[in-house]
């Protein structure tokens, strides 16, 4: 049985579609979330790739930040339920997961059994978000791919003390005219943004094994600072920003079963 989960994010769309339940048989993306046309793109990508008809999709399921508007699904689910259910695909024994994403920052609380117990979300504020990352890419004028790397290089972290994503990046500018190195002002930029999720995460009740989903997971200076932050090893695969769609293609599995 073949089954196919769509995650429409802020800034990107995902798609998986497995063979029952488990085997990962397509993955695609494609640069476009909500109101683009990424999700009907990346659709027509998955399709390409994995050979498969529309025809051959037992049942579809449509999750993430656009998930309200998109209609070419045959169910929509939230977002935690599929970050919970993809997340224990890859790492079955997680018991928090920290999703990172474009517009929002989420911390998901998992019991023994793999439900849901509690969550913690920013969704008010950019800080914390993907897009902070963003913001403060452009005015160092570095690729988002980039961060990693020249955080790696840093000597001495700065500190971004502002909780406001408009405030921080004066900070930046700030720093930066005052002589400060790129390098330590992008050190301090993935700190702030573990220190800001970090304590979603305290809030939430961090129990181990910990793992980060989503795009910024991507990010192993933002993982570090984390890791530092919560005194736990956060466990990352390179499948972290496709959690959502796989969790919605095993929704979509299970519901198909019943």
């Amino acid at each position: 049985m073949f089954t196919l989960g769509l995650d429409i994010g802020s800034t990107t769309s995902k798609s998986v579609i497995l063979e029952d339940g488990k085997k990962i048989v397509a993955k695609a993306l494609r640069v476009g979330g909500l109101g683009t046309a990424g999700p009907e793109e990346v659709i027509a990508e998955i399709m390409k790739v994995s050979g498969l008809n529309e025809s051959d999709i037992s049942c579809s399921v449509v999750t993430g930040y656009g998930r309200n508007k998109y209609e070419g699904c045959d169910l929509e689910v939230s977002e935690l339920t599929c970050h919970a259910l993809g997340s224990q695909i890859i790492f079955p024994e997680v018991r928090t997961v920290i999703d990172i994403g474009g517009q929002d920052a989420k911390v998901i609380c998992l019991n023994d059994s793999g439900r849901m117990t509690n969550f913690v979300m920013n969704d008010k504020c950019a800080a914390g978000t993907g897009r902070f990352l963003d913001v403060m890419a452009n005015i160092l004028r570095a690729d988002i791919s980039e961060l990693e790397v020249l955080a790696s290089k840093a000597d001495s972290p700065a500190t971004i003390s502002s909780t406001c994503t408009v405030f921080a990046e004066s900070e930046v500018i700030s720093q930066l005219a005052n002589g400060e190195s790129r390098e330590n002002v992008i050190a301090g930029i993935c700190n702030s943004v573990a220190s800001r999720v970090s304590s979603l995460a305290r809030r939430a009740g961090v129990k181990e094994k910990v793992c980060m989903s989503g795009g910024v997971a991507k990010n192993g200076a933002v993982r570090d600072a984390m890791s530092k932050a919560l005194e736990v090893q956060i466990e990352y695969d390179s499948l972290a920003q496709y959690f959502g769609a796989i969790g919605a293609a095993v929704y979509a599995f299970r519901s198909n079963k019943k």
